[in-house]
């Protein structure tokens, strides 16, 4: 699919959302972008840290973030996800940091029901693994650390209602543009 333009932000917003899959877990340091322009992926850069993304990273269509992007959502599922790929998902939290251009805010989505079981008790930031939101900060705090001029701060974690409301608010930032 080239045309990322026709995929809605979701089924049921906010509770309900399709996360566009860029940079799947576990992948080479590497950040890929689907190009605003010509719907294409593309190297945006390499990520100088020998790390990898702990999740599924990707974003939600028509939604604007406070950096000017569309929001960026993080997925942990049993399997790594291609590049390129929409999945739907929960919300079920957000990690609140920003960095050196400002608030760059994280959801955290789990898959739906309808494709996996494995996180059908988990409506809440605070129910997912304490391991795995270690890794995902530890990741965020230290991606940029040898980058130029690039920084991260981390204020922590909030919860399904705080991410409820970031997706309806960048909805409403992207419908306002």
């Amino acid at each position: 699919m080239k045309n990322f333009i026709q995929v809605p932000a979701g089924k049921n917003i906010p509770d309900d959302i399709y996360g566009i899959i860029e940079i799947p877990a576990f992948s080479s340091p590497i950040k890929y972008e689907i190009h605003k322009s010509f719907q294409e992926l593309y190297v945006d850069r390499f990520i100088p840290t020998t790390m990898f993304y702990p999740c599924n990273y990707g974003f939600i269509n028509h939604t604007l973030s406070l950096d000017g992007d569309p929001l960026d959502i993080l997925i942990p599922t049993p399997h790594p996800l291609q590049s390129k790929s929409i999945i739907r998902c929960r919300p079920i939290g957000l990690l609140d940091m920003q960095d050196e251009s400002g608030k760059d805010e994280k959801i955290i989505a789990v898959p739906h029901t309808k494709i996996t079981q494995e996180y059908t008790q988990i409506y809440d930031i605070h129910q997912l693994s304490e391991l795995l939101k270690k890794q995902i900060i530890y990741f965020f705090e230290h991606y940029k650390k040898l980058e130029k001029n690039k920084s991260v701060i981390i204020n922590g974690w909030k919860d399904v209602q705080c991410a409820k409301l970031e997706i309806i608010n960048a909805i409403h930032r992207y419908q306002e543009k």
